[in-house]
């Protein structure tokens, strides 16, 4: 029934939605630093216009990619084209991974690092939408540093060591199997060199990575380590927003994006979020999503 429910509701997003694709397309700006990049499906097109498109209305962005997780269609990638010039697409097979988990959202870190070595990249999930001015984000991106969007108010990055302590006394608190982000977040303590790292308890899906701040030998080592701690649960969908979390948190400048300005839709404060990311549990309650999507698209 859940399937039924989400294909039933993306339908009226895409509906109600349906004028981002009668706008025009963005503009490249060679000056800028940064690189815009998502992973992005068939059945989330026309999110990841809107995203795109209402993010660009106040940040210059010089390249546009795509990660495309193998279900795009070849007039996906035509229409991507006609939206996103010079927008490159990468294909699943392009991105050679040996020694993380598979699947994911791995392929799409490692792909942020490859192109973080030219650019500053934002990773844009396509379930994102901005509703007015950036100017923290290019602020962060200006001062080539990096940044998440938060989980609470007055949030800031925190030592290795006091998140180990967090975390464990959260895991024994519940007891039972709990998300393999607690879970790793408790035994970060086996990673050479935690006590002078850093971590942001942030979301992957809206994260700036600073110019020159990651390597896939950076990712990779720590990913190693980190399954030799955990098993198999380190390939559990979730473990790459923790490596997300670790490479920002570490970055130069790194710091949380102010929040409820920057917020998922469980903390919307209408008149003064600007930026909100659609988390599954609540992204079309109401229809809430839909019709701020829609009313932005008028002001493109």
């Amino acid at each position: 029934m859940y399937r039924y429910r989400d294909r039933w509701r993306r339908m009226i997003f895409d509906w109600k939605c349906r004028g981002v694709y009668a706008t025009a397309p963005l503009s490249s700006v060679d000056d800028s630093p940064l690189a815009l990049f998502t992973q992005m499906q068939h059945k989330d097109l026309t999110m990841g216009l809107v995203a795109f498109k209402t993010f660009a209305r106040s940040i210059p962005i010089q390249a546009f990619y795509v990660l495309n997780d193998g279900t795009l269609t070849p007039t996906d990638k035509v229409l991507l084209t006609k939206h996103l010039p010079g927008v490159r697409i990468f294909d699943p097979t392009e991105v050679v991974n040996k020694y993380c988990p598979k699947g994911g959202c791995w392929e799409r870190l490692l792909c942020i690092a490859d192109l973080s070595q030219h650019h500053y990249v934002i990773q844009l999930d396509a379930d994102t939408l901005a509703l007015g001015d950036l100017g923290e984000v290019w602020g962060q991106v200006a001062s080539n540093a990096s940044f998440a969007i938060g989980t609470w108010d007055n949030q800031d990055v925190e030592s290795m060591p006091y998140r180990v302590e967090k975390a464990r006394i959260a895991r024994d608190r519940a007891g039972e199997k709990v998300h393999v982000q607690l879970e790793a977040e408790a035994n970060f303590d086996a990673l050479e060199g935690f006590a002078g790292m850093k971590y942001l308890r942030g979301c992957a899906g809206f994260s700036g990575f600073a110019r020159g701040s990651v390597s896939r030998d950076f990712i990779q080592d720590i990913s190693q380590q980190m399954e030799k701690v955990l098993g198999s649960r380190w390939r559990e969908w979730g473990s790459e927003q923790v490596m997300s979390n670790i490479i920002v948190a570490n970055g130069p400048g790194a710091s949380p994006l102010p929040h409820p300005e920057y917020c998922d839709c469980t903390r919307i404060q209408f008149g003064r979020t600007k930026f909100v990311h659609f988390i599954g549990s609540c992204r079309f309650d109401e229809g809430i999503y839909a019709n701020m999507a829609r009313k932005t698209i008028e002001l493109l």
